[in-house]
């Protein structure tokens, strides 16, 4: 005898394939609609299989534009955007981020000692100069040389550096062009009140030491920062990583 979860993984499999998963026959069109709990407690939403697919929130349908911002928005649109913005400062406040579903997920709140900023960064490796010694062309070391911090943390430091009453939460990309890289930064003030009270961004102020997530930026603290330093990974191929790239060696990177 099948179990709920079976039953429903075997009618998505008939509406979605075309055909059922048990016998191999061709699946129904008949819209069908299912309710029931599946733990004891805990109501599970409608299911309703009707040809669509499920009814999605606003944040999801906001996460999936941005998934392919050049098919999801016009070429126009992106195109007077990016002339907008490479008129304007290089450090630029903003009253409202332009992607609310990552500024959400990293961090960002509507309130009072919290601020978003978009700032522009070069894009491409680092601009050197010719060495006129002597040695091969191809040992130059003029091309083809990149930094081991990323466009993104780089972005990060300045506008720590331009705003240093505050700290950097995190950051996120919106745009680019043939020269610069957009990105828009979460800044944070610990000692205004609305902070210190808040529950989920008090860390930043009730810290143990005095002073413990000043220039967190700097550190690599933030989720770029610790992209960079490879501890997004966990379990094989990252035990060279941790404690830190430092502490081992630096033989992880």
């Amino acid at each position: 005898m099948e179990n709920i979860p079976s039953i429903i993984h075997r009618i998505f499999a008939s509406q979605i394939l075309g055909k059922d998963t048990r016998t191999g026959r061709g699946g129904g069109s008949t819209p069908i609609v299912l309710t029931g709990r599946l733990i004891k407690g805990a109501s599970v939403a409608e299911i309703l299989l009707a040809g669509e697919t499920m009814v999605r929130g606003l944040y999801q349908h906001v996460r999936e534009t941005w998934k392919r911002p050049k098919e999801n928005l016009p070429q126009q649109y992106r195109r007077n955007r990016m002339v907008e913005w490479r008129r304007e400062q290089v450090f630029t406040r903003i009253e409202r981020p332009t992607r609310l579903d990552a500024a959400r997920r990293l961090g960002y709140k509507a309130k009072q000692g919290i601020a978003i900023v978009r700032t522009r960064v070069r894009r491409g490796g680092l601009r050197k100069s010719k060495v006129h010694m002597k040695r091969k062309p191809s040992k130059a070391g003029i091309r083809k040389i990149t930094m081991s911090k990323s466009i993104q943390r780089i972005a990060e430091e300045r506008v720590a550096r331009h705003y240093p009453n505050m700290e950097v939460l995190n950051s996120y990309w919106v745009g680019q062009d043939g020269k610069q890289k957009f990105y828009e930064v979460i800044l944070i003030d610990p000692s205004h009140p609305s902070i210190i009270a808040d529950k989920d961004l008090g860390w930043v102020s009730r810290a143990e030491g005095r002073g413990s997530h000043r220039g967190r930026v700097y550190r690599g603290k933030t989720s770029a920062g610790k992209r960079g330093r490879g501890l997004h990974k966990k379990g094989k191929g990252a035990e060279k990583l941790r404690p830190s790239l430092a502490a081992r060696g630096n033989i992880g990177k």
